[in-house]
């Protein structure tokens, strides 16, 4: 009998060094096609809501739009209005919930003026179709193109927070807005992925890379970005990062002690924003704001 420690009893064959790294290689690829498949479910947290909702927002004049994309999907959206407004903002939002909660951010820009159109991405609120980083991009710029249609792109504002400032940064290197607002962005979502998945192949299985660095790089806009200096989703030096890609157009805010989720209750937030929005330093009546908003407490972007 062959004694060399090296071999299977059973199998002369397959050295055991060989026969473990193949049972290691097996559960890794195992693993990636996992994730491939169930990615949706850890980078998505939509609330679907039925098609007779009704939404509703004190002291707000709301109207509900739907479109149909051209593979049979559905963009349900809210455009709030104001009297004799000076501009319209597109307010992509994050990666949780629906419009039905996110509509109460609406009060930042309208307070200034500013009719808000907001959308609920595939499979959010009352949306519909199959869901991919292109289809989702599409949609956005379908919208974009709608207010296109009506607004000139100089008083268009495109407003990204957290998952939405990658489609924001996408749109916004493609066309030609006023400007262009980060909240809470991240480098790329491969890179934010992977602080949770060190040792696995993200830049070939995530169907959502998202390289906001890349696009960001074309934005011909004013870009301003704002971060907590506490958020531990998305760490405030993605966006020191981001702000040195197109240093010339860019200007950074930092919400001291802000975190992920909270940035909306901090005064600071709201002085650094009628500041981007009007151009100069204002009065802030805080009982106009989202100050009072608060997010759910499950992680969220």
């Amino acid at each position: 009998m062959n004694s060399r420690f090296y071999y299977f009893r059973g199998n002369h064959n397959m050295p055991i060094w060989l026969n473990i790294t193949l049972t290691v290689l097996a559960i890794y690829l195992a693993i990636s096609l996992v994730l491939y498949y169930v990615q949706d479910y850890f980078l998505f947290k939509p609330e679907k809501l039925p098609k007779d909702f009704q939404f509703y927002y004190e002291n707000q004049i709301v109207q509900e739009y739907n479109l149909e994309t051209r593979d049979g999907g559905v963009i349900n959206g809210l455009h709030f209005k104001v009297k004799d407004p000076i501009g319209v903002v597109l307010y992509l939002k994050g990666n949780s919930k629906s419009i039905k909660g996110w509509g109460k951010f609406a009060v930042d820009f309208t307070r200034h003026k500013y009719d808000v159109i907001m959308l609920d991405y595939r499979g959010f609120g009352k949306s519909t179709g199959k869901r991919s980083q292109k289809a989702i991009k599409r949609d956005v710029q379908y919208v974009y193109n709608k207010i296109r249609e009506r607004v000139s792109e100089e008083y268009i504002i495109i407003y990204g927070r957290s998952m939405g400032s990658g489609f924001a940064a996408k749109i916004a290197s493609e066309n030609h807005p006023r400007m262009l607002i980060l909240d809470a962005p991240y480098y790329s979502l491969t890179k934010t992925t992977s602080r949770y998945m060190p040792f696995m192949p993200l830049s070939v299985i995530l169907k959502y890379p998202m390289p906001t660095y890349k696009w960001l790089k074309y934005v011909r806009c004013p870009i301003h970005i704002i971060h907590g200096t506490q958020d531990k989703l998305i760490p405030f030096k993605s966006s020191i990062k981001l702000s040195k890609i197109n240093p010339s157009r860019t200007r950074l805010y930092a919400v001291i002690g802000g975190g992920h989720k909270n940035l909306n209750n901090f005064e600071s937030y709201h002085r650094m924003l009628s500041e981007i929005l009007t151009s100069e330093p204002m009065e802030i009546d805080l009982e106009t704001t989202s100050m009072k908003v608060k997010h759910s407490s499950k992680a969220n972007a």
